[in-house]
């Protein structure tokens, strides 16, 4: 039988998928603020606020391909191009972060594995960049189990705690795409 925690984990779709990820515990100042955490990393924050905007202005260029199809069809060269700068920008943050590793992503919260052990619990910051795009989010999170593996390191699972409507939609059409694509190479593979 399982408990109702772990089926408030499960009520969103999880993706198998591979990001940089960089994690600290919080500071005390941090868990009682409960605000917005902030980065030192200039790049960060630009690739998270390019891709906010982004998101922001969707419904925007919707309504203007409605009225003026040449004008959003140049706007979306335009963002095809600030996209393309975005992913040069990420190689250079993943040198930051460190290399891309294999995680299990939902809406919920996120597992991977470390060669350190965290206690159940531990609140953290996250800094994610979710790849191909570069999208950059620094993200609250609280340590749920961490298990020694065989191979020695442990796989830590987090709950997202004061997610965010904006990020907890960004998080859901990365996971979207990312389902669409593996959809997409299954056809391949059978046909």
């Amino acid at each position: 039988m399982s408990t109702p925690d772990a089926d408030d984990r499960r009520e969103y779709y999880r993706i198998e998928d591979t990001l940089a990820l960089e994690f600290r515990p919080l500071r005390e100042d941090e868990i009682q603020s409960q605000e917005v955490l902030q980065d030192d990393s200039a790049l960060f924050n630009l690739l998270s606020d390019l891709h906010l905007t982004d998101f922001e202005s969707q419904h925007l260029l919707r309504h203007i391909n409605e009225r003026d199809r040449p004008l959003a069809s140049y706007l979306k060269v335009m963002n095809k191009r600030i996209d393309l700068i975005a992913q040069a920008l990420t190689q250079s943050l993943l040198s930051e972060i460190g290399p891309a590793r294999k995680v299990t992503l939902s809406e919920g919260g996120i597992n991977f594995r470390d060669d350190q052990a965290l206690p159940v619990g531990q609140p953290l910051a996250l800094k994610i960049v979710l790849l191909p795009q570069g999208l950059g989010m620094l993200l609250r999170a609280k340590v749920t189990h961490c298990q020694q593996q065989p191979e020695g390191d442990y796989e830590i699972g987090t709950e997202f705690d004061i997610l965010g409507d904006t990020q907890r939609q960004l998080l859901a059409r990365h996971i979207l795409q990312r389902q669409a694509l593996e959809r997409r190479q299954a056809k391949a593979r059978e046909e």
